[in-house]
């Protein structure tokens, strides 16, 4: 097994437990502002990335991320925006990781450029997880890759904590910000596929710099420059702008549906688009007739797969599922327009031992901000 593969091994051992929780415990994200982003241009000085026949990934990440930085600044001059580098310089991964954690970014933005057979073509967004795929592996190894450019040649990221402790506290973690992270994902495929390219998905791998943050965080193959045609687009200073334009309109939604306001600033019209389905849809018959009740549930377990509700993970609580994001979700108790109840109630299930238990709300079926959310309830 060659050392990258041993490296990628370590590490997705790890990702089936991570947590990208360390930075305050901040359990309720759906009442989360948006202080901080970090923005991680992939590569840069003496790792050039991957290439095409002209343009090469480090080049093409900075410009697309110091144009998302500068969107953002111009629309929103309240929120601190960081780069990991605003020029070709080589900036370690896990350094990368300690830029964004000393901060305290309320979110992490990796760019890269992909690579593979000349007729691969397509954008894809990555969350921290286990990889299904022998494709997702290699891009994961990739990337990776670049510790070996470092000083110590990548010793330092073998240093890995696998105690069973360790591992329980981060697994009890992980659901709250993979969450997040996904709903960030799908948002920015969404805004990729408005923009014609073509959506290859929100996928899981072990990379390295999404490891050591400690915030949503995801890493944006934006397509790949050993495919032509995409390489001239990639390259392309007016294309680079509609790309970062499509990462911030994706940004400014997953910012407004964590502080539950509904307006769009400084964002073009577009042309009407069928998104795919994302409305949560719930275990329940009772939503088929349209209310204007808020219904408040606590959240206490999130999965990539579907758990029976009757499963012993639920230690005898009786719970609903919804599905979102391509997740399953499990809520438990139902307060008409109460959130102070609710709130209670999160606090009973902690106590059985759902640590990280937080509060959700829905209206008609479909999940809604939480700070949306008690504001109906309040006209109640």
């Amino acid at each position: 097994m060659s050392a990258i593969n041993t490296l990628c091994a370590i590490i997705i051992v790890f990702t089936c437990f991570l947590t990208t929780n360390a930075q305050g415990q901040k359990d309720e994200l759906s009442l989360q502002t948006i202080r901080t982003v970090c923005i991680d241009a992939g590569h840069g000085g003496k790792d050039p990335g991957c290439h095409g026949a002209s343009a090469n990934e480090k080049t093409v990440c900075l410009n697309m991320a110091l144009k998302l930085g500068k969107r953002i600044q111009e629309t929103f001059p309240g929120i601190k925006v960081v780069y990991t580098r605003d020029k070709d310089v080589f900036v370690e991964l896990d350094e990368r990781a300690k830029i964004a954690n000393k901060n305290k970014a309320d979110l992490f933005i990796c760019i890269h450029a992909n690579s593979a057979a000349p007729g691969a073509f397509g954008a894809e967004t990555y969350v921290l997880g286990l990889h299904r795929t022998e494709s997702q592996q290699k891009i994961a190894e990739r990337e990776n890759s670049t510790i070996y450019l470092e000083a110590d040649g990548g010793q330092k990221y073998k240093d890995f904590d696998l105690s069973p402790d360790a591992l329980i506290a981060r697994q009890l973690q992980l659901a709250i910000y993979l969450d997040q992270s996904i709903s960030f994902a799908s948002k920015v495929q969404g805004e990729f596929k408005k923009l014609g390219r073509y959506d290859r998905g929100v996928k899981q791998a072990g990379f390295l710099v999404l490891y050591k943050t400690t915030m949503p965080s995801v890493l944006i193959e934006s397509g790949f420059l050993t495919n032509p045609d995409e390489e001239k687009f990639l390259a392309d200073t007016a294309s680079q702008s509609k790309m970062a334009e499509a990462m911030f309109v994706a940004f400014q939604k997953y910012k407004n549906e964590l502080e539950g306001v509904d307006e769009m600033k400084g964002v073009k019209p577009t042309q009407p688009f069928n998104p795919q389905s994302g409305t949560p849809t719930t275990t329940e018959g009772s939503n088929s007739t349209v209310s204007e009740n808020v219904y408040f549930r606590v959240q206490i377990e999130t999965s990539d797969t579907k758990v029976s509700l009757n499963s012993s993970r639920f230690k005898g609580v009786e719970v609903q599922e919804y599905q979102q994001d391509k997740l399953y979700k499990y809520t438990s108790g139902n307060f008409e327009n109460d959130f102070d109840a609710a709130n209670a109630y999160k606090n009973v299930m902690r106590e059985k031992g759902f640590q990280h238990a937080f509060v959700v709300a829905f209206l008609n079926g479909e999940r809604i901000p939480l700070d949306k959310a008690m504001k109906l309830a309040k006209k109640k």
